[in-house]
């Protein structure tokens, strides 16, 4: 069964070793996400229409909002992996230029050696969990260095035209709206389709083009965003967090979890913790 042996909650998002030997449904997070293998079985990531190897040469970076999933290699050994999740917005500020909008170039990270270095600091961190006032300053050098490598064989585009092309169209900036105010509640996508003025094909085609991923997926990321953010913050049961979310059990909410972060919500609250 799949194992969180460490995370961790800063101000730059999360880092984690998560042990892993189930496969993930397909999602997406607002953060740009790095994952690294560290040891055990290889494992495959598919990043939009891209599946990358991730092994001791090879990584994989996830920008904002696209959609991924994890694949357990053909040996079935779990694979311990080194991930994290990064704020859009954290490593905005932290750069020296405006042009530092977290979007990769590429999925595939080449794990050189000063980045290998920066996965092995890291990792000893979390496992130990000391010297985690490091943790901000070593995550942005290793994340800067990633996402210079996957743009250093491509033309950077511009943050603004991407901003101007995702969210251009009002009505899914409506819909976007109405599932932020409405995501604990079972959503009917018929109707939402309607509340904007759209039919369903026409609502999950533009949706997609502007998002990148359907309404689903978006709908799937803030209820598991809303789930770690109660984990993390409250003393509420695993049981109340599902039911509060709209699931009908605390299996049914295990099986949402795992499937979306990887490993059930009991044991990420049990080694998680917070600066």
């Amino acid at each position: 069964m799949s194992e969180a042996i460490a995370v961790h909650h800063g101000a730059f998002g999360r880092g984690a070793l998560f042990e892993l030997d189930r496969s993930f449904v397909t999602h997406a997070q607002r953060e740009g996400h790095l994952i690294f293998y560290v040891s055990g079985g290889k494992a495959d990531v598919s990043v939009a229409d891209r599946k990358v190897v991730i092994d001791e040469a090879t990584g994989v970076a996830v920008s904002p909002w696209e959609p991924h999933n994890f694949e357990k290699g053909e040996s079935g050994e779990p694979c311990l992996c080194f991930v994290t999740y990064i704020k859009p917005m954290w490593f905005l500020e932290n750069c020296s230029s405006a042009e530092c909008a977290l979007d990769f170039g590429t999925p595939v990270v080449r794990v050189t050696d000063e980045v290998r270095s920066w996965i092995m600091r890291l990792s000893s961190i979390l496992i130990d969990e000391q010297d985690s006032d490091l943790i901000d300053g070593y995550l942005f050098e290793m994340t800067r260095v990633c996402y210079d490598q996957t743009w250093s064989r491509k033309e950077r585009r511009s943050p603004l035209g991407r901003a101007r092309s995702r969210f251009s169209d009002y009505r899914v900036r409506r819909s976007l709206r109405l599932m932020q105010e409405n995501f604990t509640e079972e959503m009917a996508m018929d109707k939402l389709a309607r509340d904007v003025g759209l039919s369903r094909p026409h609502f999950f085609k533009l949706f997609k083009k502007q998002m990148g991923i359907t309404p689903n997926l978006y709908l799937n990321t803030l209820r598991a965003e809303k789930a770690i953010k109660d984990l993390m913050t409250t003393d509420k049961s695993v049981t109340d967090i599902g039911l509060e979310l709209g699931f009908s059990s605390q299996a049914s909410f295990t099986r949402f979890f795992a499937t979306n972060v990887g490993i059930p919500p009991s044991d990420y609250r049990r080694v998680a913790h917070r600066d």
